[in-house]
């Protein structure tokens, strides 16, 4: 197991965070992005789904990640360095995982023994994945 997984399995299973929750403050102790305790609280709202099975917070999380990396002061000004790097995590999550909602990756992943464990163990993979890949186009 990586370093990053098993920091994706210390924050999920021993800290009790959900799938953005985990992914954020892994990739933060990972990537050192310098984000704060406080600013993690964010994510809170995007587990589930946002409670509603949309849009993974495993994904809106890595989307956060690459953002922070990319990002120099604003995306909107900076369009055209930053979309291909977000499309990127967006086209590797929905590869690797098969989708991009958890109404289609809960059938998929979700245990009652480990929860959402799976999903995030695979939403990490992408976005390592999408990180290398920008680096090797740098």
């Amino acid at each position: 197991m990586s370093e990053f997984q098993e920091r994706i399995s210390h924050y999920y299973h021993e800290e009790n965070y959900n799938c953005a929750e985990t992914i954020i403050h892994a990739a933060n102790d990972h990537y050192h992005l310098n984000i704060t305790d406080e600013d993690m609280k964010l994510f809170g709202g995007f587990g589930g789904g946002m409670y509603l099975g949309m849009v993974c917070g495993g994904l809106v999380a890595s989307v956060a990640v690459i953002s922070r990396m990319v990002v120099e002061r604003s995306a909107k000004e900076e369009k055209e360095k930053v979309r291909p790097k977000i499309q990127q995590m967006v086209k590797t999550f929905r590869d690797h995982l098969g989708g991009l909602t958890c109404v289609e990756l809960k059938p998929k992943y979700h245990t009652k023994e480990d929860g959402c464990y799976r999903t995030i163990s695979l939403a990490a993979e992408a976005l390592e994945m999408t990180i290398e890949k920008i680096k090797e186009n740098n």
